[in-house]
């Protein structure tokens, strides 16, 4: 199949892609009573992922490519904090999970890095200081 898309050239687009196929698989493994909670949570989340990468890469501002980078590393680490409750729960094991966090992490090192080679302003604001009453 011949790329079409920028997004399609990028390899952290690529990456997000190969890991959400890992995603749905594992989370085949849920109970049916969590198809509308934590399974598809984990799912929106994921395709979120790839998603953010591809919308942010038809941007026209490096800015804005870098805000939708930021938006989906936000979805990879929620990707992460739901299947450590979906292991609480014993729905996946910790065999399940290290390669699919091993792939995570490194997804995570790759879209971070290309977000600083974006060299954009970040905003040195600091958060506004609580008024004591």
């Amino acid at each position: 199949m011949k790329m079409r898309f920028r997004f399609e050239k990028l390899e952290v687009w690529q990456e997000a892609r190969k890991i959400n196929q890992v995603i749905y698989r594992l989370t085949r493994k849920f109970p049916r009573q969590e198809m509308f909670a934590m399974t598809s949570q984990i799912r929106r989340a994921s395709i979120s992922v790839s998603s953010n990468i591809a919308e942010g890469s038809g941007r026209n501002s490096d800015k804005d490519f870098a805000h939708f980078l930021e938006q989906s590393y936000g979805f990879l680490m929620e990707v992460a904090s739901v299947f450590f409750l979906g292991l609480d729960e014993g729905y996946v094991t910790e065999t399940d999970l290290d390669p699919l966090f091993d792939d995570l992490e490194r997804l995570a090192k790759r879209i971070a890095s290309l977000n600083r080679s974006l060299k954009v302003e970040v905003s040195k604001t600091p958060f506004p200081r609580r008024v004591r009453s």
